[in-house]
């Protein structure tokens, strides 16, 4: 029929051709384990790249084939995450900082024949291997290191199989073509509530996750932006930033194992970011450096924060530094990105206070996806910014199930375990996630609005609140809170802080000063430690 238009799969190797033809020049920035800096393009990376798939044929993958990657982020990984799924095999990101049960866990589900791993994380597999002999033919060392593994479990470096693999043969220089709906990457959440569960990516998927973010309303990103992907690559796809970035052209800055906020101001200062992305965790421990040294961020523009709710006085202490902090939200299952902070008609004319309470929500949906907050009843709640719902989730890049499980039963609104409300513009505002809620009294009592205003103390550095049990209201909320340096914050002085922003019974009772808050492997904290530690103080 004539007047149809032309027809080509959405796949992850057209991402890199045309950030290697358009925006060859575009900077790849990688702190090595030494502290020292690597430097690499977009055209460069796209001809490594395909000495990698040359490289991974050579090695027995074929299409289908789960390879882990084991590593933090560098070009090294990025290189990976291409020449793994441009031959249509499926990157396995494996979070390190997982127990090393869980990984070996992960690595035999997926049935990862190879594994590429940073040198700081061969101990990890030199412990496990054993329990993978079935599994794992062989380890490669992105760098210079070593480790005993069983016989028959090889052990290559990754430079030396990439100088054997050459140039390729001539069918190498060219990405094959297969159906968009191919496997091309597998995540696994981080097993908070039991074993990881792996979600599985295809070509289709991410393509269109990586161009809605990089949409106006969404990250933005343009050709002459720098952004800092502090946010891992073995976490959801480090948020899409190894796709977005060269299908914007813009220069990705990968800091490496170096998170430490010293070590973050220095790359970004050197490197002039423009924008940067991560856990609220990072940029809480940001903030308290500069304050602590004087510090000052230079060239940095945005920030997006995504894990958890920012706190609203940290939103509030970035605008002071001249930085527009955006929540965005989503999860593993999502790819990640469901919604994102950004001005409507409605909401931008807002007075100062006004909008900074607007910042604070999780955000509104981009094309592609859509949620809802469901009630009790199943059915979903007004969009007042009142009534509570469970949110679920749907769209093109959006999970079915979960990897080599049954899929999700239902009408294709996948639950989230978040709970939140939606207000009259669209905006989500998580109140918290289903198992963290506090029920005194009959009332529920949101856990992230009771930490959102701990932190905005100016004694507080960080805070967590879990339910305790009590024998009259069944639970009451228990606030847990780390000083900042030099400070000694009082229990009643906390809870006077209170007066005025809360209803009098949703104020914590008692309050915890402890010296650490314990994170899990993604930056989030770890409630059902602090649970297993405090429920019955």
């Amino acid at each position: 029929m004539q007047g149809l238009m032309q027809r080509r799969d959405l796949l992850i190797s057209s991402i890199l051709e045309h950030a290697a033809r358009h925006h060859g020049a575009g900077e790849v920035v990688s702190r090595r384990e030494d502290g020292s800096l690597s430097r690499t393009n977009y055209a460069a990376l796209a001809r490594r790249a395909r000495k990698t798939a040359t490289m991974l044929r050579e090695l027995g993958v074929k299409t289908g084939d789960r390879v882990g990657t084991l590593a933090m982020n560098s070009d090294r990984h990025f290189e990976l995450y291409y020449g793994i799924s441009g031959i249509g095999a499926v990157c396995n990101t494996i979070n390190p900082r997982l127990a090393a049960d869980d990984i070996a866990y992960i690595i035999s589900h997926a049935g990862d024949g190879l594994v590429f791993a940073d040198p700081a994380f061969l101990p990890i597999l030199q412990a496990i291997a054993p329990q993978l002999k079935d599994t794992l033919r062989g380890v490669v060392v992105l760098g210079d290191g070593a480790c005993d593994l069983p016989p028959g479990m090889a052990l290559h470096r990754y430079e030396s199989l990439m100088a054997a693999a050459g140039e390729g043969a001539a069918e190498d220089k060219f990405w094959p073509v297969f159906d968009e709906n191919t496997a091309s990457a597998l995540c696994y959440t981080s097993g908070t509530t039991g074993r990881p569960k792996g979600v599985l990516y295809s070509h289709r998927s991410t393509v269109l996750c990586a161009m809605a973010m990089a949409s106006g309303d969404a990250i933005c990103a343009r050709a002459t932006d720098r952004i800092l992907a502090v946010v891992p690559m073995f976490h959801v796809n480090a948020w899409g930033l190894p796709y977005l970035a060269p299908m914007t052209g813009a220069a990705l800055l990968m800091p490496g194992r170096q998170l430490d906020p010293a070590s973050l101001l220095s790359l970004m200062n050197g490197e002039r970011a423009t924008l940067a992305l991560g856990v609220p965790t990072i940029w809480l421990s940001l903030l308290n450096h500069l304050r602590e040294t004087g510090g000052r961020l230079e060239t940095l523009q945005r920030i997006f924060v995504g894990g958890a709710a920012m706190p609203r006085a940290l939103i509030a202490a970035y605008n002071d530094l001249g930085i527009a902090v955006s929540h965005a939200w989503g999860m593993t299952e999502s790819s990640p990105v469901v919604t994102v902070n950004a001005p409507k008609p409605g909401t931008a004319e807002l007075n100062s206070e006004a909008l900074l309470d607007q910042r604070a929500a999780q955000g509104r949906c981009i094309f592609g996806v859509d949620v809802r907050a469901e009630g009790e009843d199943g059915n979903e709640v007004p969009w007042d910014g009142k009534s509570q719902g469970q949110l679920a989730f749907r769209g093109h890049w959006i999970a079915s199930g979960y990897f080599r499980m049954p899929e999700q039963d239902g009408d294709g609104w996948f639950p989230t375990g978040d709970v939140g409300v939606v207000d009259r513009h669209g905006f989500i505002t998580l109140t918290d996630r289903s198992k963290d809620l506090i029920k005194s009294g009959g009332e529920w009592i949101s856990s992230i609005a009771i930490e959102n205003i701990a932190v905005a103390h100016p004694d507080v550095a960080e805070a967590a609140v879990i339910a305790v049990p009590h024998e009259k209201w069944g639970e009451r909320p228990l606030l847990i809170v780390v000083p900042r340096a030099g400070c000694a914050p009082s229990c009643e002085a906390l809870r006077e802080f209170y007066r005025g922003k809360l209803p009098a019974w949703s104020i914590p009772d008692s309050v915890l000063v402890v010296d650490a808050i314990p994170h899990g492997a993604t930056g989030k904290i770890l409630k059902a430690e602090l649970r297993r530690l405090y429920a019955k103080v």
